[in-house]
């Protein structure tokens, strides 16, 4: 199994996502050790001082100007985890949790929290054994950190709250720890407020989302050309002279390219080129590529803030180079939210096109020449009918999903916490929308692949052979009407995993 090694500098996103994703273990380098270190030093130098400091010998949040004595601190710092811990709702997916646990290490190690290295020592310990604490939907307002979520994980360090083992059972923490032989934490001065003031949860979803769409935009162009060639559309309108010399979006560029790569070779389309008396194809298929080319720069434009935010210490109050002591506003999700909420309208639209390609299909009056609805008989069979109808609803809750998050605000902590980016909502609707919108690609794939094979004895691209070719192991071509569902379960799994990519690539 792989390690990502943690060093103060921080990580990769692929190091996030194969440590959220595929289990991969961590260790902490011996220079962000001796960083926690040192900056522990200072922490315990300034909670010794009878000069109360924020995190470390006060209260928190509107009750910050209470000083709090020596005795009382270990019991501070478990009152705040314990209280904070108040999500309600489903639990959050498993990746979520790790890309949460592993991005707060990530600040740990970065020597600026002031936590001591066993703080840290046990969260990666917990990642290793794969345990996984019970992290509920519903608890931050994404400014002052995810403080619900990472509380919950908090939690499990101390020994207590809920967890799920390396099989996704959930199982008494004690037991757990136990197995793992790990050392439940009694946390010391500033290491309570520290592990969870972090925008760890929606930063984690947001290099997830990411990962997620530069794979589905990919997925989506192929797609949209098996749309075009099914409907005898025009190949034309994606050559590189059409795009990057004269409208110069890299985005636009790259997904024409694709389409145009995709159709090379199609009998398909050079049947009708010299004799077809349409002078131009409809905007869901000319405009395929300034659509998804739109989305992929929204993706990139995405990850730059992400990998900001992957550089970023974000912790409050923070230890300085110095050994100063600060408090500070970057716990506030503004710039996550902000591409979390733009990243769900592009999803929306690059859905809302897929879905008039397929329409357009089902359309006798507008499918040049295909079958009502793609059907065996019409009359008798429905074809995919239905299908459409789904893949309508899946639009049409993606576009309610647009709706931004950050532009709402509720003032929490007695009006301490008077802002809030609700950054957490915002990665939450969108995980939902990228589900949707892989249910609308696989649903064009199904329709496009039909209408293809129903152009017979006409020959499709090589690319499109081998997309179909690989689709038809799970997914059955035309015929008479059958149990829809599962083959439409069966292709968004052939979307989700990447196969239509792996098929000609």
């Amino acid at each position: 199994m792989a390690e990502v090694v943690i060093t103060t500098s921080g990580m990769t996103f692929s190091d996030l996502v194969t440590i959220a994703r595929n289990g991969a273990t961590v260790s902490l380098s011996q220079e962000s050790l001796s960083a926690m270190q040192s900056s522990r030093d200072h922490v315990e130098k300034l909670a010794a001082s009878e000069t109360p400091v924020y995190g470390i010998s006060t209260g928190f949040g509107a009750l910050a100007n209470r000083h709090v004595s020596q005795e009382l601190r270990t019991q501070l710092q478990r009152s705040l985890i314990r209280s904070h811990a108040a999500g309600v709702g489903d639990p959050v997916e498993r990746e979520v949790v790790r890309a949460l646990m592993a991005l707060r290490l990530k600040t740990l190690a970065s020597g600026k929290t002031g936590v001591r290295p066993v703080v840290a020592e046990t969260m990666a310990a917990l990642l290793n054994a794969g345990i996984t604490p019970l992290v509920r939907e519903f608890g931050s307002l994404g400014c002052s950190g995810d403080l619900a979520p990472l509380a919950h994980c908090a939690l499990v360090l101390m020994g207590e709250g809920e967890a799920f083992d390396n099989n996704g059972v959930q199982r008494p923490v004690a037991d757990l720890l136990r197995e793992a032989k790990i050392t439940p934490v009694q946390l010391a001065e500033k290491e309570g407020l520290a592990l969870i003031n972090g925008t760890d949860g929606m930063l984690g979803m947001l290099i997830l989302a990411i990962e997620d769409l530069r794979m589905l935009v990919n997925t989506a162009d192929v797609v949209a050309a098996m749309s075009v060639e099914g409907l005898l559309g025009t190949d034309r309108v994606f050559i590189p002279e059409l795009h990057l010399p004269l409208r110069s979006h890299p985005g636009q560029a790259e997904s024409a390219a694709r389409m145009l790569a995709t159709l090379k070779g199609s009998g398909i389309v050079a049947s009708h080129l010299e004799n077809d008396d349409r002078v131009q194809d409809a905007y869901s298929l000319r405009c395929a590529p300034q659509v998804a080319g739109a989305v992929r720069d929204t993706v990139e434009y995405a990850a730059t803030v992400a990998l900001r935010e992957l550089a970023a210490v974000i912790d409050n109050p923070v230890v300085l180079d110095d050994g100063r002591i600060s408090s500070n506003g970057n716990f506030h999700g503004a710039p996550i939210a902000y591409v979390l909420d733009f990243l769900a309208i592009a999803v929306a639209d690059l859905g809302s096109i897929a879905e008039r390609r397929t329409d357009r299909a089902l359309d006798k009056n507008r499918s040049a020449g295909l079958p009502p609805f793609l059907a065996d008989d019409p009359g008798v069979d429905s074809g995919l009918m239905i299908a459409q109808y789904t893949q309508a609803a899946l639009v049409s809750e993606n576009k309610r999903l647009a709706s931004p998050a950050s532009v709402d605000s509720i003032p929490s902590s007695a009006m301490q916490e008077d802002h809030v980016s609700m950054g957490w909502s915002a990665a939450r609707k969108l995980r939902t929308s990228i589900t949707n919108l892989t249910r609308i690609i696989a649903i064009e794939l199904v329709t496009a692949s039909r209408a293809i094979e129903l152009r017979a004895p006409l020959t499709p691209s090589p690319d499109s052979t081998k997309v179909i070719t690989a689709l038809r192991k799970s997914v059955a071509g035309p015929g008479p009407d059958r149990y829809l569902s599962p083959e439409l379960e069966a292709a968004t799994a052939f979307v989700a995993t990447g196969r239509v990519m792996n098929a000609i690539e």
